[in-house]
């Protein structure tokens, strides 16, 4: 079976290519630039508590213990002088993290270095695709001319997506929904470690919002509000910005300051009309642009790769399986739209300025609460999205019962006890590509695992798990929110609540594993059997190796390939021009 081709190389195109190799799916990575990027500190991506866990998994430690990564104490609005909400975080309610965009983008690099699966071709500029029945094909324009074969291919190239105008998929929207001027300083400010939003700051030329956001080694990010169009930002002009706040939130004299990095940071709205066309698919900045009222398009970006990575995997290794397929662009598309929606809607409110709006009591806490919710990821603005309308949602069960989490909605992070009797994260427990089945169990946490293992209802869940039609693991968690005891809980590969039961229900468990794939749970169940044998019998090894030797398949002029998996053939390359 070919490679799946990505093409683009930010932070989007590299976590895909991470989280489809853990499920064993080998990539290329088509990489328009050197392979290097650029440190620009004035330009940082702020992480909720999903996709922080995500990336963190793919590269294997915690960006909050590293040098150039922030979590924040605190989070404070401010209008004109008086303190309008602060939010304290956390291990219950956790910061967002804050860091460098380069340094996210070099550690997924980094970890993509020891990954043998995954395959990076720079200075790869895609010219052209084709799609047949079995695959396809991508030309890229580099020293010399090169064909490459794919089994599927995703375009997480950016606004200005190549693979996007490729596919003749139409991106409206609005232009210059928001402008910000942005600083990058090291300096000492009165709230170590907190995070700030201030609307209407009572000093001569602070405009009408300035947030400043810390970073790992005393560095801040400042963003100043700028109107929509017609203002230009000259260097004499930004520095007397960074000097006059300062001065107004240190008692009204500049504090020292490094000025290490400058931009300026304009924010789209715009929504691909299709995220899949046969076995193409956009993804992050691609298919959306977003990022007004605090919010962040990264975020979203990396939720595209958490979603997509396990349904191409589970097509990759069994066959191909529109249904679920399909329910990539149902559920992405969906959850972006609601996110732009809101910010739509709320933008004339928030940045209308006057009105009778202005006036109305408690409106000013409103506004900052809504803000609040953008930059912290909270609420219709900032929240993760819920797949409850999702394709592969199961029909309601007499059985189904309300628990903290909607049905659709990423799970909450509990404490689980894994099949070897460790304990872990439920999120620790993602993206391998099966199941999870979570019984809530108290007082289970006491005990080791092999003494309760054989009794109660445990037998009769095992087997149950053993018989849905699509790998599962079976966890056992002491509490869970809003779940009583006995309740199991189904979990997609992402994260995202299948369904919650009363007691184990085999059937009706059964019946949602089934939905939550998309239908194709028994040709999984089949070829995962199947590969578990080769595996025991070297066969996997051989596979993995003729895998290995076809992502880096590069079609050059005048060669003739055979194209893997399925017996199709490539067919003679073109000759380079």
């Amino acid at each position: 079976m070919d490679p799946v081709i990505i093409v683009g190389a930010g932070p989007v195109g590299l976590a895909l290519a991470l989280a489809l190799a853990r499920h064993s799916v080998p990539t290329v990575v088509l990489d328009e630039g050197p392979g290097k990027d650029e440190q620009r500190l004035a330009r940082t991506t702020v992480l909720r508590e999903d996709t922080a866990a995500f990336v963190e998994r793919l590269v294997g430690h915690s960006f909050g213990d590293a040098e150039s990564g922030a979590r924040w104490a605190s989070w404070r609005s401010l209008r004109r002088k008086q303190v309008m909400r602060e939010l304290t975080f956390d291990d219950a309610s956790p910061s967002p993290l804050h860091l460098p965009q380069h340094v996210l983008t070099g550690a997924l690099r980094k970890a993509i270095a020891g990954e043998r699966l995954v395959e990076i071709a720079v200075e790869s500029k895609l010219v052209s695709l084709e799609q047949d029945a079995s695959g396809l094909t991508a030309h890229t324009r580099a020293p010399k001319d090169t064909w490459w074969r794919g089994s599927y291919l995703v375009g997480c190239d950016g606004s200005r997506s190549t693979v996007r105008k490729l596919l003749d998929i139409r991106f409206p929207g609005r232009t210059a929904v928001e402008r910000h001027a942005v600083a990058a300083l090291r300096t000492e400010l009165p709230w170590p470690g907190e995070a700030l939003l201030h609307r209407m700051p009572p000093w001569r030329g602070g405009g009408a919002e300035v947030t400043g956001r810390p970073l790992a080694g005393g560095v801040w990010r400042l963003d100043w509000l700028l109107p929509p169009r017609g203002e230009l930002v000259t260097p004499d002009a930004l520095v007397l910005r960074i000097r006059e706040t300062l001065a107004g939130w240190c008692g009204g004299s500049t504090p020292p300051y490094e000025l290490l990095d400058t931009g300026v940071h304009t924010v789209h709205h715009r929504l691909a009309r299709r995220w899949r066309v046969g076995r193409a698919f956009l993804a992050g900045d691609a298919a959306h642009l977003l990022g007004a009222l605090g919010t962040q398009g990264l975020d979203e970006g990396l939720r595209d790769a958490d979603n997509l990575a396990w349904k191409l995997a589970l097509a990759w290794h069994h066959g191909p399986h529109d249904p679920l397929l399909d329910s990539y662009q149902a559920e992405r598309r969906a959850g972006v739209a609601t996110r732009l929606r809101a910010a739509d809607q709320s933008l004339p409110v928030l940045r209308g300025g006057g009105g009778l709006r202005s006036y109305v009591p408690g409106s000013a806490r409103g506004h900052d609460a809504l803000l609040t919710d953008g930059h912290v990821g909270r609420g219709p603005l900032g929240a993760p999205s819920s797949y409850a309308g999702s394709p592969l949602a199961p029909a309601p069960s007499e059985s189904q019962v309300a628990v903290g989490t909607e049905s659709g909605a990423p799970v909450a992070d509990v404490q689980v006890t894994a099949p070897d009797g460790s304990f872990a994260q439920l999120r620790e427990r993602l993206g391998f590509g099966h199941l999870l089945v979570v019984l809530v169990a108290p007082g289970t946490v006491v005990w080791e695992r092999r003494h309760w293992v054989t009794a109660g209802i445990m037998p009769r869940l095992a087997a149950a798990v053993t018989a849905l039609p699509h790998p599962a693991e079976l966890l056992v968690a002491e509490s869970y929110p809003g779940a009583a005891a006995h309740t199991v809980l189904l979990v997609r590969p992402d994260g995202h609540l299948v369904t919650a039961l009363s007691g184990v229900r085999p059937a009706e468990l059964y019946a949602a594993a089934e939905a939550a794939v998309g239908g194709a749970g028994a040709a999984a169940r089949e070829g995962a059997d199947q590969a578990s044998g080769d595996e025991k019998g070297g066969d996997q090894k051989g596979r993995r190796e003729g895998d290995s030797a076809q992502r880096g398949l590069a079609v050059r002029p005048g060669s003739a390939v055979q194209a893997g998996g399925q017996g199709s053939s490539a067919g003679a390359a073109r000759p380079g021009k």
